[in-house]
């Protein structure tokens, strides 16, 4: 069983990267904040990883810091809830917000979540509820830092609706979501943008 990868990132976009190490390059299925701290192709990154096995595939899923690998392994934990969705859930929500969440049984801002739904929320609350402190949150691991500071204005643009687009909004209302967040303030980061954007689309729900 993997339970972390380091090495040097050979691809990277927004919810996946490839990791080359010891002449392998292995795909890393990511959440948005740890996909923020990701450098760019070339960097020495190390990542916390889940290995899932299921009878067609054998999928990694890597993670910045242990508390967002605790966290997917929780979600996973909830009936209806399988890797893809634990992913876009800890792609809006960090192991802070979801403990939050789940203390407060905040059901609306876990089913805000793309692909939640009001049900799947109300079983994260409840079946969530009595092992969220079993979360222990601690500092990203210093090797995953973001180097999207320096990307061009375009390149964020395009990042951006990437990552919505991954996270299960259309196309069409990413753009649109994208393009008033960009309107709205100068961005020099793509995490910024990300969470202004989901602002957005929050507001319209």
């Amino acid at each position: 069983m993997i339970a972390s990868i380091a090495g040097r990132v050979k691809l990277r976009e927004a919810g996946r990267l490839v990791v080359e190490t010891g002449g392998v390059g292995y795909e890393v299925h990511v959440p948005l904040p740890t996909f923020y701290r990701t450098p760019a192709p070339g960097g020495a990154v190390e990542l916390e990883i889940r290995q899932v096995v299921r009878e067609d595939a054998i999928t990694l899923y890597g993670f910045a810091s242990a508390p967002e690998k605790q966290a997917f392994d929780l979600l996973l934990g909830v009936q209806h809830v399988g890797p893809k969705l634990a992913l876009a859930i800890l792609s809006v929500l960090s192991p802070e917000d979801l403990a939050s969440a789940v203390t407060h049984e905040d059901v609306e801002r876990i089913d805000a979540v793309p692909g939640v739904g009001p049900k799947v929320a109300e079983r994260v609350v409840r079946e969530l509820r009595d092992k969220i402190a079993a979360l222990k949150f601690a500092v990203p691991a210093a090797a995953a830092i973001s180097a999207n500071g320096h990307a061009g204005p375009d390149a964020i643009l395009d990042d951006a609706l990437s990552a919505l687009v991954n996270l299960g909004y259309k196309p069409a209302e990413a753009k649109r979501a994208v393009d008033a967040a960009g309107a709205a303030a100068t961005h020099e980061d793509l995490e910024s943008l990300i969470r202004n954007s989901l602002a957005v689309l929050f507001g319209e729900k």
